[in-house]
């Protein structure tokens, strides 16, 4: 039962994650990021950066990678948002 549990989360995890990517690749793509809130993805790769450390502190798999790739990819953004500014 364990093992479905994992697996869920791992799909969560998988789309949560995913979601980012659009963004990402448009905000390089057209090299703008104007419409992208600064202070909003500030808090935001914060909360997920504790939610990281939170998902080590559990040893939660599914936690900790979804946060780790949603965090560089929030981070990547933020980087193009203060570039492209």
């Amino acid at each position: 039962m364990i093992y479905y549990i994992t697996i869920f989360g791992l799909m969560a995890a998988a789309f949560s994650t995913v979601s980012f990517f659009p963004q990402l690749v448009k905000t390089w793509k057209t090299k703008s990021a104007k419409d992208i809130s600064l202070g909003m993805f500030s808090i935001f790769s914060v909360g997920v950066l504790l939610w990281l450390i939170y998902g080590v502190l559990i040893s939660d798999l599914p936690v900790i990678i979804a946060n780790t790739f949603t965090f560089v990819q929030a981070f990547i953004i933020l980087l193009l948002k203060i570039k492209y500014k």
